[in-house]
């Protein structure tokens, strides 16, 4: 809520412990903090109504007072922790004393005390005094309330999409088709059941555009028919009787029928008739519930389609299609037929602007609304490469508001930003920060946001990670940040934002002074007052840019740093004395003089030193009493200071794998995210301290290699283990792949979403996983059991989520051991997509229906005599490969000591012949394992064998 309200939302509360005994404030003071409690909650709540306003709607007066509010909410959060951090400092200095020195610190204290008391007295006065000046300034000069302001009409520029002509349409015909073919079962004439389809994708993809192709294509061979736009905030009267009208032909007159007349009449009509009806932007689901009541779904043929910008309301509605963008192709027709007014031509005309074309539609990304404008203003100009070159370097930035194109498009786009509550508009608004196609992890994003306060508290149960991750996964829903997923771990992904996106809340930033941006190519406007800095290029002039840092230093709160710019900025880090965020991403060469002031900047909450070199952390770090995220992992740094311990609100620590913690680290109950533990020197002590982190939801634990696991240490091991019942994401690793340590006495915690295990054992899977039901989050999942069995398929098969399994089993002989059948069942494995199968001395045989969303199958070859046995046949590949249904790769590992060239060559054969049957055609890949006590582990892609 900051962009609107300041530091209001965190302020509060602030304001309200300084009115509890412990502070000892005098009488006058604390009734100096009740009248700013007072005035500034309700102050709070005109902002919240004028943030409901679109800001080219809003009165100016407004603005002003709004922007004055939230700068004096600053500077006052900022007297108040500095008060608090200053009298923290004794308090904790006292208590490390011995009996005299303690006594002596005493008095000082109080003296100390004295004076802290005074100041915090008078600057509670002097923000008396400006609240109330800042009050009755807008009581001065305001001509009329926040809802008297007239506003003025504007026609709704998607309006365009509902009635641009079939032959202006480009890379349409695919998607309607599709579509159709789904509504009609391939039969338009066909009297089916009834369809819903809810067609969902980002703002300008063209959603309202296919779904009136699409109602063109069919809406003849219904009994009745209507089209009609919902909105933001729908009349549902309104839109009741433009139904009635257009479905029946009715005119309501009566403003006297509520809506549930109205959904009667609707109900009445539509019974028994096959009717079409598409309700277009739709972005509420409760408006959508209402509109369902109207619609009876008794009736043979019915077709409702929807259009919304918000993913989860588009899984509520049902039949949810998601629009895809177009493609490169199809960009260049639309691209150059809006230019060049060619026909279906996607060759550029102009050979010496082709380049430069390539580079905006990579911009565009697919999205027509993007290509149409920027197409549009293109046409206007010369047709000369820099003109080109100068448009393509301002999309992104923020710098294309004079262009009438350009407003309409922000228009459509800002439909989304407006929509969202003011905590996500925040978030959103911070992606401004990055560079223009910048990837960040969604980890580092959520605790940017927790650092920079965003996230005040947590609801249900939640940490602030947890709600960040919520709203994360609300703005990926809305389509306004695009996840990059890994390979293989479909809940951890990295983040960016459309070019278009990025254009608006640039420009947004700038209106509401939320970021300012310096780099070499553009700069935001500066106010007086800049609050946060994102630093994106080095190359311009350090001099001029020196002194710019430099004037800004008092107020800012948040410094975020990319590629080599850290030193523009190191020689006036000692003057950011209000300073909440540091963050340095990609490489900095940082000196020990330039870091050593971080002790310094008290009010720290996220410090994060990413892949850079040439310094340690200096001791003062534990000044940082307020710190929360501290991440150096990818830097130089091999080792903390022992001063870490005494940050007790610490809740994210990420450091290199070999970085030994400092003794006493159990001491910060409030981690919930540990990355990495390495236990080598005191195992012992290490695993103790440890049980002390109960809040953890993220550990990496690494045990070194040489590590002496002895009974001692496996039973620490899992009494620690089943103390951190809050986790979430596991790793135990160690150079060493084959398991050494035994868990047994572990069950799996109940939150548990991913689970890594290399160097560990489990003896049976039942016992660590007696109720698989429960465990509706684990999707990743790479564990060693002693001796595989039938059930673990069974068990591991009911995980609802599991979408990763790499199962590897260690069973003390290979040769002469009789092996298993083992089977898949259909409806087992309903998400897994990826597994991976080592050690098992047995068959693997899929039956129909099991795995059917499994992309990629790897697993060892059995000795070729002891396959035959199990499978009763000379067909060793009998695996019901044919039943995978989504299989698209197979990989086999072959432990060379254990077959002959012709043994081998024969597996070879029967292999290709098996995947050469299915139909999907899935590659094949052998990996050639000549050691089978090799202890080092393989690409996790299996890459050192060879293609088939």
């Amino acid at each position: 809520m900051e962009v609107f309200m300041g530091a209001l939302p965190s302020l509060l509360p602030k304001l309200g412990d300084l009115l509890v005994g412990e502070y000892n404030l005098q009488k006058d003071v604390k009734g100096g903090i009740i009248f700013l409690i007072a005035e500034l909650e309700s102050m709070k709540v005109a902002l919240e109504k004028i943030s409901k306003t679109p800001a080219d709607q809003l009165d100016e007066q407004d603005k002003i007072w709004g922007r004055e509010v939230r700068h004096m909410s600053y500077d006052i959060e900022d007297s108040i922790d500095t008060y608090m951090v200053m009298r923290g400092k004794g308090s904790e200095l006292l208590a490390t004393q011995g009996r005299f020195k303690k006594f002596i610190y005493s008095s000082l204290n109080i003296v100390a005390e004295t004076k802290i008391r005074r100041k915090i007295g008078k600057d509670i006065r002097d923000m008396k005094i400006r609240v109330k000046e800042v009050a009755e300034r807008r009581g001065r000069y305001k001509m009329g309330g926040v809802d008297a302001k007239p506003v003025m009409a504007t026609i709704d520029p998607r309006l365009r999409g509902q009635y641009r002509k079939a032959e202006e349409l480009v890379g349409i015909n695919e998607s309607r088709d599709e579509i159709i073919k789904n509504l009609t079962n391939g039969d338009e004439m066909a009297n089916h059941e009834g369809k819903i389809v809810s067609i969902v994708g980002f703002g300008g993809l063209g959603k309202t555009t296919l779904a009136k192709a699409v109602y063109e294509k069919i809406n003849a061979t219904f009994e009745c028919r209507a089209f009609l736009s919902v909105s933001r905030t729908p009349d549902m009267k309104n839109l009741f009787k433009a139904m009635l009208r257009d479905l029946a032909g009715m005119t309501i007159n009566d403003d006297t029928m509520d809506e549930g007349s109205l959904i009667n009449k609707l109900i009445q009509f539509l019974q028994g008739k096959r009717y079409i009806i598409v309700m277009d932007d739709i972005w509420d689901f409760e408006h959508w519930k209402l509109i369902r009541c109207a619609l009876p779904d008794k009736n043979a043929g019915y077709i409702i389609m929807t259009t919304t910008r918000n993913l989860g309301v588009a899984n509520r509605i049902g039949g949810a299609y998601n629009l895809k963008p177009l493609s490169l192709q199809n960009s260049r027709i639309l691209f150059y037929g809006r230019i060049f007014c060619n026909e279906e031509n996607d060759k550029c005309p102009d050979e010496g602007l082709a380049e430069v074309s390539n580079k905006i539609l990579k911009k565009c990304a697919g999205v027509p609304l993007a290509i149409i404008t920027i197409a549009s203003l293109l046409a206007s100009k010369r047709k000369d490469k820099m003109d080109w070159y100068e448009v393509h370097n301002s999309i992104g930035t923020g710098l294309m508001e004079d262009n009438q194109d350009f407003k309409s498009m922000k228009k459509i786009l800002s439909l989304s930003y407006y929509d969202l509550l003011p905590h996500l508009r925040n978030c959103l608004l911070y992606m401004s920060v990055f560079p223009e196609d910048y990837e960040i992890k969604q980890d580092t994003l959520i605790w940017l946001w927790v650092g920079e306060g965003f996230i005040q508290s947590g609801k249900q149960g939640k940490s602030l990670f947890e709600v960040g991750e919520s709203y994360l996964n609300d703005l990926i829903n809305r389509s306004l940040i695009q996840p990059v997923y890994s390979y293989t771990c479909k809940d951890w992904f990295d983040c960016r934002v459309h070019d278009m996106v990025l254009d608006l809340i640039c420009s947004l930033s700038a209106e509401e002074n939320f970021v300012t941006i310096l780099s070499g190519m553009n700069q935001t406007c500066r106010s007086e007052k800049d609050r946060r800095l994102s630093l994106q290029n080095s190359n311009t002039d350090q001099a001029t840019l020196g002194a710019t840092i430099i004037s800004m230093s008092q107020g800012v709160r948040s410094v975020v740093v990319f590629g080599s710019a850290f030193d523009l900025i190191a020689p006036s880090l000692h003057g950011f004395r209000v300073l909440r965020v540091l963050h340095l991403f990609d490489e900095h060469c940082i000196s020990q003089g330039s870091i050593k002031c971080l002790g310094n900047l008290v009010h720290l909450r996220h410090l994060a030193i990413q892949g850079s070199s040439g310094f340690q952390l200096p001791e003062e770090l534990g000044n940082l009493r307020f710190l929360r995220i501290l991440d150096v992992a990818g830097s130089s740094i091999w080792s903390l200071p022992s001063t870490v311990v005494q940050l007790k609100d610490l809740m994210c620590l990420k450091v290199n794998s070999g970085v030994t913690m400092p003794k006493g680290f159990g001491r910060l109950t409030s981690l919930e995210e540990l990355e990495f533990l390495s236990v080598k020197d005191d195992p012992a002590r290490n695993i103790k301290e440890l049980g002390h982190l109960t809040e953890l939801r993220v550990l990496n634990l690494y045990f070194s290699s040489g590590t002496a696991w002895d009974d001692s240490l496996n039973k620490s091991l899992v009494e620690c283990l089943c103390m951190l019942r809050k986790i979430q994401i596991l790793n135990i690793a160690t150079y060493d792949c084959r398991g050494e340590g035994y868990l047994d006495g572990w069950v799996a915690p109940p939150h548990l979403r991913r689970l890594r295990m290399s160097c560990c054992w489990l003896s049976t899977l039942s016992a660590w996983m007696p109720n698989p039901s429960l465990l509706l989050d684990l999707s990743y999942l790479e564990i060693i059991v002693r001796d595989v069995q039938q059930e673990d398929f069974e068990i591991l098969g009911r995980l609802p989520a599991l979408y990763y399994l790499k199962l590897e089993s260690i069973p003390n002989n290979r040769l002469g051991v009789h092996g298993k059948l083992f089977t898949v069942g259909a409806g087992s494995f309903p998400r897994l997509e990826q597994c991976k199968l080592r050690g098992l001395l047995g068959h693997m045989m899929f039956l129909q229906g099991a795995m059917p969303m499994l992309t990629k199958l790897a697993f060892e070859f059995l000795h070729m005599q002891e396959e035959r046995e199990i499978t009763g046949t000379d067909d060793a590949f009998d695996m019901g490969l044919g039943y995978l249904s989504s299989l698209q790769d197979v990989t086999v590992d072959f432990h060379y000591q254990f077959y002959s060239k012709e043994e081998v060559d024969e597996a070879t054969a029967m292999l290709r012949e098996a995947t050469g049957i299915h139909p999907n055609n899935p590659t094949f890949r052998i990996i050639n394992l000549r050691d089978s006590d090799d202890k080092s582990c393989p690409d996790e892609d299996g890459d050192e064998g060879s293609d088939e």
